[in-house]
This record gives structure tokens, sequence and C-alpha cells, in this order.
């Protein structure tokens, strides 16, 4: 099995910081509005270096996404920045009406979504905003895995022409991704480790997890195949199935609902193709609670060892 080597931990917010850095030096369309959580989402460095292209429009993420839209008009390429449960629950109808029924060029960035958002609890750890996005026609969906992936999806995204969701972290995880970022194309997986007995589909925060439990199933014998999917819309389709196809069954991992999430587009793509059993390591139906991001991810099971327990059990149904 390929090693992959934690270079520490760190969040990926600040993946989403260093890139919008990056890009306030080299595209001079790139604009950035927040919605009163500039520190949150590292957004300090591109107003203090850019201050003619940030706008703070304080708690009114409505009247944010409204301005970003109307930016695209004149060629900006503006990024929203705030929680995940604000960026897409709070403002559906204007996403929905003003960006994506629009088609315009919006780039919304949303930071501490999930479980992983810890003790500021339910009201805030939204778990179905994949599914709301992904929904929209014209949404590409990104959900990064670490740091060096949300940079480089960060400064990828200002050259793709469309609305786009970005979805990223607060706490600090394993970066273990190319610093480069060389690896990362919008719309196509990323190989992690080759394996000849189940497919392991992971995203986001998960994606370490997944590599955690295909080193606990190859001790127990079992050849797990590692996929990278940072990009639930478009789904990149042909190598799910060329994977499943290898390995007669998959594990679906995410940090979300188990409805509307990764694992239900995962689902659709082998119910028309190649059905095969598939089991589905995600929140089942609930709404989270305060708590640690280790604690919860615990509890909620979205770890290694529920993707271990995940596999067995698909592995069973071949």
């Amino acid at each position: 099995m390929k090693k992959y080597t934690n270079t520490g931990n760190k969040d990926t917010r600040s993946g989403f910081g260093a890139g919008l850095t990056e890009l306030g030096k080299t595209n001079e369309n790139v604009v950035a509005l927040c919605a009163d959580l500039i520190g949150s989402l590292k957004m300090d460095d591109f107003k203090a270096n850019h201050p003619e292209r940030f706008f703070q429009v304080g708690i009114a993420e409505a009247n944010m996404i409204g301005m970003a839209a109307g930016m695209t008009i004149g060629g900006k390429i503006p990024f929203t920045g705030t929680f995940a449960n604000f960026s897409t629950g709070r403002v559906y109808d204007q996403i929905r009406q003003s960006v994506a029924y629009s088609d315009k060029n919006v780039k919304i960035c949303a930071s501490h979504a999930g479980l992983t958002l810890g003790e500021d609890g339910a009201t805030h750890q939204i778990l179905e905003d994949i599914g709301l996005m992904k929904m929209l026609p014209g949404m590409t969906v990104i959900n990064t895995c670490d740091y060096n992936q949300t940079k480089a999806a960060t400064i990828a995204i200002a050259e793709h022409y469309g609305p786009v969701y970005l979805r990223f972290g607060r706490p600090s995880v394993a970066n273990f991704t190319s610093e480069t970022g060389e690896d990362f194309v919008i719309g196509k997986a990323i190989m992690l480790n080759e394996g000849t007995d189940v497919t392991i589909v992971a995203t986001g925060h998960l994606v370490w997890e997944a590599l955690i439990a295909a080193e606990a199933l190859e001790a127990k014998g079992i050849s797990a195949e590692v996929i990278n999917i940072h990009t639930i819309k478009p789904l990149d389709e042909e190598a799910i199935l060329k994977s499943v196809g290898k390995t007669g069954c998959i594990v679906t991992a995410e940090e979300h609902n188990i409805f509307g999430g990764l694992g239900e587009s995962v689902a659709r793509v082998l119910a028309l193709n190649n059905p095969a059993p598939q089991e589905f390591v995600a929140v089942n139906d609930s709404f989270g609670e305060s708590g640690t991001p280790a604690q919860l991810m615990d509890k909620y099971k979205l770890n290694n060892q529920a993707i271990v327990e995940a596999v067995e059990k698909v592995i069973k149904r071949k």
C-alpha cells in the first residue's frame, strides 16, 4: 500500500485564505465579500493588501449574494465568505435565483461545515449543504480534504467560469496532498491507493480517515482502493465505475447527511451503469450537537473504524 505523510495538521480554512491571497496578487478581477467573519474565513491578508477589492457586508448574507451576482456583470470574480450554514441554508433563494438561475460567475466559499464545527452545535453544523447545492443546475460543488487541496481549489475555481460552491472546515486536520496542487483538477477524482477487494471513495475530512482504514484493512488481508472525490459535482463517474468494475463493491464516506450527499450521487451512477453492493459512512438522518470535533466524529461514526466496519459488511454482500 502506498504510504502518505502528514506534513503537519492544518485547518482547511487557512488553505482558502492562502489561495485567496495568491489570487489577490495574480488576478485583478478577483474581489472578496465577507459577512462579518473575516478572521474565521482567513480573509485578513486579502483585505489588508487589496482594500479596494474587499467588501465587508456585515451580518447580511442574502445581501452579500446579491451584491456578488451584480459584480459579475462588470467582469469581476466575486468570492463570498461565511460559515457553510449561512452560505447555503440562509441564502438559498438568493443563490437559486440570482446566481444559479442567472448563471453568474460567483464563488460561494463556505467554512465551518459539518460536525467538525464542534462546540457551536447543531444550529451551525449544517449537514445538508452538499445536497442543497448539487441540486442547483450548473452549480459546481467541491469539498476539499486538506490545506494544500483547499488552496489549490481556491485558485482553480477563479479560472473556472460559472457558479461554484467550495466547502471546507474549521479544525486542523492532516495535510498530505501535493503541496503544489498539480493533481487537483475540477471534476477529476484522485487515485490514492490501488486495491482489488473494495473501493472506498471519500470526500473532505473523511479522505485521511479512509487512508488510515485502508492500512488497517491491509493488515486483515483486504486490499482497498482509495479514491479522493473532491468534486461532488460534476462527479468523476468514469473513475468510480472503473474501480467498482474491478473490486465489485464500494463504500462512500463523507461528513454529511446520508441523504443528498456523495453517497447518493455514487448510488445513482451505479444504479444506471453497474449495480454493486454499497455501504454508506455518513450522518444517519440527524442533526449534530455540541462537542469537540473528535468526540462528534466518533459518536456519529465518521472515522476510520466506521469505514473498516462498512468495508467488512459490504464485502460480505458481493
